[in-house]
Parts: structure tokens; C-alpha cells; sequence
């Protein structure tokens, strides 16, 4: 039985009712093999991940990143969900924990407040939070391709193409465009804290551009590996554009989530080259994401360990980002099942992504939790051994850590009578 308030009760995020809407970024970050995303969504395929099958079929060029037409992708997920013979879909809000029964609460980082009140009563602690924004979206016919150019950094992407549309600064155009953004007004965030809670790995620009003059050149605007046609040159400042949809006919500014009005967002962002007459399809937000101290919550399992009835999964649990909700779901969805047939709940290895993530989030200093995306920094370290003979050659590093880890996790599936031959993927 599967609940959700929409569309009896709005998020301030969300646009449709269908399940698996993305509402910040298109993108499930990289695809580039022996990185740590690309190790997470393998891992996940190994499993038959409902959600990555649906996001290969509504892919859009992005570089080496796995990019999604937003649409599509949350059209492929709500079918299989309402056609599914044993998934009943209840429209309406859930305000407390069902008192009986196996639980997953995956109700995401925009939990209505009566939820999330509940969710606080039942774990004895206050909710956390961070603040969260959303980048723009232009119409692809706004663009000026006379000045912008197609390219991907240094020649990446998974089949040679230029996937992105690049508009190229010099020198004073940053300038004028940064004194602009610096002068630009923000909504009001309506909270009491002193500092806005900002998730680190997500920035408005605007807070990026308050740290110093060049630190959005070598952020979200850093132009290394892109040579501009007419130049043959890197320009002095980059904004990229990432395809949206499969019928390419809108573009979102990559890195460019901002919390500024409106009407300044115009006036900004029709600074940059190429979008002198953009046509904003979508301007940039700001969210609050609520999710809870899961170090001091939940087991590796993803149970409460106050009751093991009920399950975490998804941003709420303490992951950043999409395929990384998507894992936590994977493997909460699974247990909730195992747990239902009396079988033992398996713990992934810590060597694995899955493992790793997991172990983050429930071995974490509860004291000093933040959610966290997927890297290497999670991963269990090479033994010194290899360390030595690898110390010169990240690359090389990063393969043997992705090696080991395809090593355990087939020990693991191999091993494992749990979980694995269950009908529906989730």
C-alpha cells in the first residue's frame, strides 16, 4: 500500500502528482566508469532497480553524467506503479506513523509539517534540516548560438557528442554579471536562524559569489576543458546548459540554483552571453529539505532502532541526491520485504557503495551529522600496501577501490539467499 498526499495536498517543490518527479536537477550525476556514483548505480542494476530502468528510458544527453527528461522519467515510474497487480496507490496525506504493521517512510526532504511532527514524537528528537535551491530552465529557442557553443569538458561524454551549450565570459562581462548578481535582491527565507542552513554541496550562486570574486569561475562557472570555437581558447568564465527533455527544447543552467526574485533573475541572467533574450521556462527556488539524526536513529538495515517495524529510506534518511535516495529506497524496500517473510535483514558490505552510504549515515557522529552524497571519502581506504604501489595515480586508485568493491558485492549476492528473487524491484 503505497500513500501519497498529492494531489490533496501541494509541496512547495513539486509541479505534478506523478511519483519520482525531480524537481532540483535532471541529472543521477556520473556515469564515468571507477567513479563513485557510477560504482552506486552499478551496484543498483546488479539488484534490478525499478527507478534506474526507468531513467536509462527517458535519458537526454549530458556528458558522462545520466541525465533525465523529467517527464518521461516520472511518467515510466508512476505506470508501473498504478498498473502493478499488487501495489495499491492511496491518494491523500498520512499525518502520523501507521501504528501496525511494516512501515518505509520515504516522504522525502519536503515532508509535510504534520509528518514530520509525528516522525520527531516517535524518534525523541527535533527535525533537522538544511536549505535546498533549484536552478532556471530556458527555452532552447532563446538561446543566441552565435555566441554560445556546443561542447562537453575536455571531449567527455559516453558517446564523443558536444552535450552541453556553453555561453563564454570575458573578463568584464563577469565582472558587470557578478557585480549584478551581488546587487541582486533574495527572498526572504522566513526562519530564525541567524546563518541559513545551506546543504554545502548545493550553493545559490549568490552565496557562492560572497565568498570572493573568482570562486563561481572555479565552481559552477569554471570554463577548464571547454575550447570555444572562435577562439580556440578557454574563455575566462563559463555557464553551462544541460538538456531537460528529449525533445531538447529546454536547457537548465547547470550549477545555477539561486533564491533571488524573479524579476532579478531576468535582469541577472540575461547578463550572460547567449541569453541576452532567454525565455525563462522556470526560475530558480529555495526549499527546506527535513530529514532526521540517522546515526542515532537507525541500524544499517535502514530500521528505527527503537522499532524495527518501520524503515527510513531516501533523502529523509540523510542522503543527498537522487541516485542516492533511490538506494537507500532500494534497500529499505527489500528489507521491508524480508523483514515481512521472517527472513534475515542483510547488512550490504561496508567495502560496497551501498554498504558505504549506509554505513555513513548510521556510523556518522551524531553530533555533527549533514547529509552526504556518494564519494570515495566513504568507501573504505586501500591498504598501505596498495596505497604504495598506487600513490602516484589516482585513477588507478580509484579503480582498485571499485574493483574490490564489484568483488565483495558479488560475494555478497552470490552468498545471499535473502531478498534477492523477490518479484518486485523497488
Amino acid at each position: 500500500m503505497l500513500h501519497e498526499m498529492r494531489p490533496h495536498k501541494r509541496t512547495a517543490a513539486h509541479k505534478s502528482d506523478c511519483f519520482g518527479e525531480l524537481v532540483c536537477s535532471n541529472s543521477l550525476k556520473s556515469e564515468q566508469i571507477n567513479s563513485a556514483p557510477w560504482l552506486l548505480k552499478q551496484e543498483m542494476r546488479r539488484l534490478d532497480s525499478l527507478l534506474l530502468k526507468a531513467a536509462g528510458r527517458a535519458r537526454v544527453p549530458g556528458g558522462h553524467a545520466l541525465t533525465v527528461d523529467r517527464e518521461i522519467f516520472s511518467s515510466e515510474i508512476t505506470t508501473a506503479i498504478e498498473s502493478h497487480p499488487r501495489i495499491e496507490v492511496r491518494r491523500g496525506e498520512i499525518t502520523e506513523i501507521p501504528a501496525h504493521g511494516v512501515v518505509v517512510i520515504a516522504s522525502g526532504p519536503l515532508t509535510s509539517d504534520a509528518l514530520a511532527q509525528d516522525i520527531s514524537r516517535v524518534t525523541g528528537s527535533d527535525r533537522l534540516y538544511f536549505y535546498d535551491s533549484i536552478s532556471p530552465i530556458v527555452c532552447a529557442d532563446s538561446i543566441d548560438m552565435s555566441v554560445a557553443f556546443r561542447a562537453s569538458r575536455y571531449g567527455k561524454s559516453l558517446d564523443g557528442s558536444d552535450d552541453y551549450i556553453n555561453c563564454p565570459f570575458n573578463k568584464e562581462q563577469y565582472g558587470a554579471f557578478l557585480d549584478a548578481l551581488l546587487q541582486a535582491e533574495c527572498y526572504e527565507a522566513h526562519i530564525e536562524e541567524d546563518k541559513i542552513p545551506y546543504f554545502e554541496g548545493c550553493l545559490p550562486i549568490e552565496e557562492i559569489a560572497r565568498r570572493g570574486r573568482d570562486t563561481l569561475r572555479f565552481g559552477p562557472m569554471k570554463p577548464a576543458g571547454l575550447d570555444d570555437p572562435r577562439t580556440g581558447r578557454w574563455a575566462y568564465a563559463i555557464v553551462q546548459l544541460r538538456q531537460e527533455n528529449q525533445r531538447a527544447d529546454s536547457y537548465n543552467l547547470v550549477g545555477f540554483q539561486n533564491h533571488m526574485r524573479f524579476g532579478d533573475q531576468a535582469r541577472v541572467f540575461r547578463l550572460i552571453p547567449g541569453l541576452e533574450n532567454a525565455e525563462f521556462l522556470r526560475f530558480g527556488q529555495m526549499h527546506r529539505n527535513t530529514y532526521i539524526n540517522s546515526p542515532g536513529l537507525l541500524r544499517p538495515t535502514l530500521q528505527l532502532k527503537t522499532d524495527e517495524r518501520i524503515f527510513f529510506a531516501g533523502q529523509i534518511s540523510g542522503v543527498e541526491g537522487y541516485a542516492e535516495a533511490i538506494a537507500t529506497g532500494l534497500i529499505a524496500g527489500r528489507n521491508a520485504a524480508a523483514l515481512i517473510h521472517r527472513d534475515e535483514l542483510p547488512v550490504y558490505p561496508r567495502e560496497t557503495g551501498l554498504g558505504s552510504l549506509c554505513h555513513y549515515i548510521t556510523h556518522a557522529d551524531p553530533r555533527r551529522f549533514q547529509p552526504a552524497n556518494i564519494t570515495f571519502d566513504l568507501l573504505p581506504s586501500l591498504d598501505d600496501a596498495a596505497k604504495r604501489r598506487l600513490r602516484h595515480d589516482k585513477k588507478a586508485r580509484h579503480a582498485e577501490i571499485c574493483r574490490r568493491a564489484e568483488e565483495a558485492f558479488e560475494s555478497f549476492v552470490n552468498a545471499s539467499s535473502t531478498g534477492m528473487h523477490l518479484e518486485v524491484s523497488c
